[in-house]
């Protein structure tokens, strides 16, 4: 509800020409029209590398007359998007895809929660109803997909902290996850996919998102704390799948929460490059951040090659400065690592204040990790 820079937005109806499939659009801010290669504002946007979001707000990587206003996806008003068009078949396969540059207008901005109340119908809606349940039919199909490939399902609590008027904390509560979140979730992935392979076709320069298989070791520490827990893990390669078997199991029991975090823990931590190693945790062979233009610097390295891939007018990578990919990659994941630091500093020290006139209180807790020596 909070938000103001809108990247994406989404659009699903029946497929004609495939039975029980679907057309699919996911559009995103074209962000590339108003940021050229090498210009101020370019060279500002890369040295951030992405915005970082704290409780009570947002250091973004944009001015924000482009994050919040010329660029943000706003209801009634005429917003340049860079937007794929997408055909799924029943089962979540891909069929195909086009890039196309274009002008939308989106007809409205829902909330998670609203748009979630009105697929459950707790709220109705004679205009939007009609246009709410092709997408979730369509998420359906690609949860199917996702299901099929293997693709890891952490379940980790995220949380909110609410401030008031002064700034003072008035509660911490964990965000819902809600299935409202997941749709999208599921159309930015195959929005991804689709320009991972689109670049990889035309053999033009590709910022992938590379998520590599956890190392040994870190899987080694994973079996031993599941061996206490009376889960014997084969010594072979382990797959997403296998991973995902590991969750299954633990989602009855009462130390879940314990061996989510663990298996967050012995993944490899994901980072940018220009050479493909695959996805490992989503399961997918390529894959390249393309749909949050507005706060990552890698998707607008992404829009503007795309741009080149299709001939679709000014703003691509040839038009301008082309930069080292690699070591764009490299200052890119750096700068992702420094504000993750920076949120979950903030974070922290916002329990802390939270909790500051408790001294002495007892709590109900629970584990969150297991070392050698504890």
């Amino acid at each position: 509800a909070e938000a103001r820079d809108f990247d994406d937005a989404v659009f699903a109806r029946p497929d004609p020409a495939a039975p029980e499939g679907f057309e699919l659009i996911v559009a995103i801010a074209d962000v590339a029209w108003y940021v050229r290669p090498g210009d101020p504002l370019d060279r500002d946007a890369y040295a951030r590398g992405n915005s970082c979001y704290f409780p009570d707000r947002v250091v973004p990587m944009l001015p924000e007359r482009l994050s919040n206003d010329l660029c943000s996806l706003r209801p009634e008003e005429d917003r340049p998007v860079l937007a794929v068009h997408m055909r799924i078949d029943k089962d979540g396969r891909k069929l195909g895809h086009r890039f196309a540059r274009a002008t939308i207008r989106s007809a409205k901005r829902f909330t998670y929660e609203a748009v979630q109340d009105l697929a459950d119908g707790r709220t109705r809606d004679a205009r939007f109803g009609p246009v709410v349940e092709p997408l979730y039919a369509a998420y359906r199909a690609l949860v199917r997909a996702r299901v099929d490939r293997g693709a890891l399902d952490l379940d980790l609590e995220e949380r909110k902290v609410e401030l008031d008027g002064a700034g003072r904390v008035v509660a911490i509560k964990p965000r819902k996850r809600l299935d409202s979140h997941r749709l999208i979730e599921e159309f930015m992935i195959l929005a991804n996919v689709c320009a991972a392979e689109t670049l990889e076709k035309k053999r033009l320069p590709c910022m992938y998102r590379v998520h590599e298989p956890p190392a040994e070791t870190r899987i080694d520490s994973l079996r031993e704390v599941l061996d206490g827990l009376g889960m014997r893990l084969a010594k072979t390669a382990l797959r997403p799948k296998d991973f995902g078997r590991i969750l299954d199991w633990a989602s009855d029991k009462p130390w879940r929460h314990l061996v989510n975090t663990m298996v967050l823990r012995c993944q490899s931590l994901a980072v940018y490059a220009p050479e493909n190693a695959g996805h490992f945790g989503l399961a997918l062979s390529r894959y390249a951040h393309f749909t949050s233009p507005i706060r990552r610097y890698a998707d607008l390295l992404v829009h503007r090659a795309l741009i080149d891939a299709g001939d679709l007018g000014e703003g691509g990578l040839t038009s301008g400065h082309v930069p080292d990919f690699v070591k764009a990659g490299e200052h890119i994941s750096s700068t992702e690592r420094r504000a993750v630091a920076a949120e979950r500093d903030a974070m922290a020290r916002y329990m802390a204040a939270y909790l500051a006139d408790r001294k002495g209180a007892t709590f109900a807790a629970r584990i969150s990790g297991v070392q050698k020596f504890g």
